[in-house]
């Protein structure tokens, strides 16, 4: 398949990604893009050259299927560099989300135009690893290191006003972003040769590195026990200590060093469970999911309450409910003390703990289930007292609402 076509708008070659349904940077495409970058690179009546993509993605990140596999030509730190090393300047059009590889792929390009809805990020932290092809590298370099560090410790990606706001896109187009990017490809034209990211340092001043090491610091403190944090730390640190091609070859050994440890390992298979597990055999893209509106939570001891924050946590009011108010005033004490602990570790704002919060309606009684579109009862692991419950729901529950049931070790009949 094509994954790569090649087009021209006057000087400027447009080589677009199409390789649905995300873009990911599998070999075929990697192998598509070399070629159309060498090919627009080498005619001398091109002028620049344009990566844009089709679909609602820029490119979403490596090639799922192709992990755990050898490593096939060409890799992606050499494509990149033979982005970053053509003789003509490259603009990335980012529409749609540009994560992992396919940040690294902009990073790459000599410069970015971002669409509104666009969004930017690294998020490898999240698979126990680390950008392993230039990322770490690129990334402070074109917006400091202090910037660049919380962005991909978090892994959490930015939307296009953001990336702007730090100096990630060069500009965030209001309509076409291809349009955008080949004139913004026009005017580094008539700039002569691009000037690389990798050769830039104008951004790591000594500020910058001071600034990075309080940081560093703060997430040893926080999280010294995760081998994917610490090689973070590492690798952003040689961006102030060695060259480029040596800080890169620092962050290869160090990403190659966490694929092959365990807690990655189990980090990637979670990966692949979440998107297994979302596909039910049988059941197709025409089966639409059921609206939920409302949530009913009955029981709020620690496992119901948690199941309440679960609901809150996605949006979605849900009231919860006890035999007395003793018991709903202790169970909506120990829900807002959890919201409390996160606010404390700053994982969570004040504002969002209020929101989820006021999502969560405590109330006594089985009645307050009656306008539930999913009814979770979550009481003592006893039969009786469950049968006892659904009894009562049969009577009170609209009809469609689903009713669950949560327990640990009891093998409730269906």
């Amino acid at each position: 398949m094509e994954t790569v076509r090649l087009a021209r708008h006057g000087e400027i070659a447009i080589a677009t990604i199409d390789n649905p349904p995300v873009n990911a940077l599998g070999q075929a495409l990697r192998a598509n893009l070399a070629r159309v970058i060498a090919e627009a690179g080498s005619d001398p009546a091109v002028a620049a050259i344009v990566i844009a993509a089709a679909g609602r993605a820029f490119i979403a990140g490596a090639d799922i299927s192709e992990f755990g596999k050898p490593p096939v030509a060409p890799f992606l730190p050499d494509l990149l560099d033979a982005i970053e090393s053509c003789p003509k300047p490259i603009v990335a059009a980012i529409q749609g989300v540009a994560l992992g590889g396919g940040l690294e792929v902009a990073l790459a390009c000599h410069g970015r135009v971002a669409s509104a809805s666009a969004s930017l990020g690294l998020p490898e932290i999240k698979l126990g690893l680390i950008p392993g092809a230039g990322g770490t590298q690129r990334l402070p370099r074109l917006i400091g290191a202090a910037r660049a560090f919380p962005m991909m410790l978090s892994g959490e990606p930015v939307a296009a006003g953001k990336a702007l706001d730090l100096r990630l896109v060069d500009e965030v187009a209001d309509g076409d972003v291809a349009a955008a990017a080949v004139a913004l490809a026009r005017t580094l034209a008539t700039r002569g040769a691009p000037k690389r990211l990798r050769d830039r340092t104008e951004r790591l001043t000594l500020p910058d590195r001071e600034a990075f090491e309080a940081l560093a610091a703060d997430a040893t403190k926080k999280f010294g026990d995760m081998p994917n944090a610490m090689a973070l730390i590492e690798a952003v640190r040689a961006v102030f200590m060695l060259p480029f091609a040596e800080g890169l070859a620092v962050e290869r050994a160090l990403f190659a060093t966490l694929l092959a440890d365990p807690r990655s390992k189990a980090l990637r298979h979670v990966f692949f469970a979440e998107r297994e597990i979302a596909r039910v055999p049988g059941i197709g893209a025409e089966v639409k999911p059921r609206p939920i509106a409302r949530a009913a939570v009955i029981g709020a001891g620690t496992m119901g309450g948690g199941i309440a924050m679960c609901f809150a946590n996605a949006g979605i009011p849900v009231t919860l409910i006890e035999q007395e108010q003793a018991q709903i005033d202790n169970g909506m004490n120990r829900v807002a003390a959890i919201y409390e602990m996160s606010v404390t570790r700053g994982s969570l704002t004040p504002e969002k703990r209020d929101q989820r919060l006021a999502l969560i309606t405590p109330t006594v009684g089985l009645d307050a289930a009656a306008d539930a579109d999913v009814v979770i009862e979550a009481a003592f692991e006893e039969m009786g007292v469950k049968q006892q419950i659904f009894s009562a729901l049969d009577a009170i529950a609209k009809p469609g609402a689903i009713l669950a049931s949560n327990t640990s070790y009891l093998d409730v009949p269906t």
